[in-house]
């Protein structure tokens, strides 16, 4: 029986699988479990989690493709841990970071979900300048709704007690029990946060520092972008049920965050004219995002007309980043210390 339970969920992902453990092993905190869900992987996945199965508290479980919710379902299932995190198996943990959760929740009773700060890196896993930098105090179900403060899916640590508190028998899902929506293949963290926001009483609550190293792609398209707000509507759909009254009053406020959000990406990538249709679709739900966050939406609306002057192409991305930017890619046998962060919070 260990306190914690990590789970790893990994579709074809040999590539970074042994940093991604490596950087679990190197715990300060030790009283915990990985439970590595193989979600049906064709490629190397199996001989590289292999590789750390030597370790007593590492497990291996192979299933059928059930995408990433079906995954964590699983490892919720099998785990033995009274806190249970997640990392998914292209990112990276500080080494200090279990330790601060499970010290965080120790003092605070009642917060079920504890979380922190990310710094984002590239796909060869270097340092790039982009922090995921969530409010951190008095999180409520509307910022949940409105901003996601915990920011990805490798970010949060959570109480079991939760997820008992939240499980439920789906027509659709795979097991008896599911804790993450398995219908959903995009939008299914922001949509089990909601749950835990409008159907319990546990408190939200971050902790300082950037804690998650979470790798991200250069290669967004606006097609993927209209899927992921297709993906974040059915959420909306889902649950304005639970609550018509708080749905009513900040669904179109958070409708405007989503859309400048997929903004921002289309400008990342070069697509001016997504990223003006998006804004004109935002202003046109609401125009809390401009008084609330003047500076982020001053900056968003000024980019878009010259979005194509600020996308360079990849080969320039990995040349500027070499020169000067650390490393966070290793093997499997390397050792993953990188400096605490600091403040970077509201």
């Amino acid at each position: 029986m260990y306190r914690a339970t990590i789970v790893v969920p990994a579709f074809n992902v040999a590539a970074t699988l042994g940093a991604t453990l490596t950087s679990l092993q190197d715990q300060t905190y030790q009283d915990f479990e990985v439970i590595i869900v193989d979600d049906g992987s064709t490629d190397n996945t199996k001989q590289v989690a292999e590789q750390f199965l030597d370790d007593r508290r590492f497990w291996y479980i192979q299933q059928a493709n059930r995408g990433l919710s079906g995954a964590r379902n699983r490892g919720i299932a099998e785990s033995s841990g009274e806190f249970i995190g997640f990392c998914d198996a292209d990112d990276l943990w500080h080494p200090d970071k279990l330790r601060r959760h499970i010290r965080h929740l120790d003092r605070k009773p009642n917060v079920g979900v504890s979380y922190a700060g990310s710094q984002m890196i590239d796909a060869e896993g270097r340092l790039l300048s982009v922090k995921q930098s969530p409010r951190l105090r008095g999180v409520t179900a509307a910022h949940i709704l409105k901003r996601n403060p915990i920011g990805n899916g490798s970010s949060a640590v959570i109480r079991r007690a939760v997820f008992d508190d939240i499980a439920y028998v789906h027509h659709e899902a795979y097991s008896a029990f599911s804790y993450f929506d398995e219908t959903f293949r995009q939008s299914e963290d922001i949509e089990c946060w909601l749950r835990i926001a409008l159907l319990t009483d546990w408190d939200f609550e971050g902790i300082r520092g950037l804690l998650t190293y979470y790798r991200v792609a250069g290669d967004g398209l606006s097609a993927k972008t209209e899927r992921q707000l297709d993906s974040w509507e059915n959420v909306i759909a889902k649950h304005r049920s639970l609550h018509p009254a708080f749905f009513a009053r900040h669904e179109p406020a958070a409708r405007a965050y989503q859309l400048r959000y997929l903004a921002r990406r289309a400008i990342s990538n070069g697509d001016g004219k997504t990223a003006r249709a998006y804004l004109k679709r935002a202003w046109s739900q609401s125009y809390e995002p401009l008084w609330a966050e003047p500076i982020k939406s001053g900056v968003t609306i000024l980019a878009a007309p010259v979005a194509s002057l600020f996308k360079v192409s990849a080969p320039a991305q990995k040349a500027l980043v070499k020169a000067n930017v650390p490393t966070l890619r290793q093997s499997s046998q390397s050792h993953f210390h990188p400096i605490l962060k600091g403040d970077h919070y509201e």
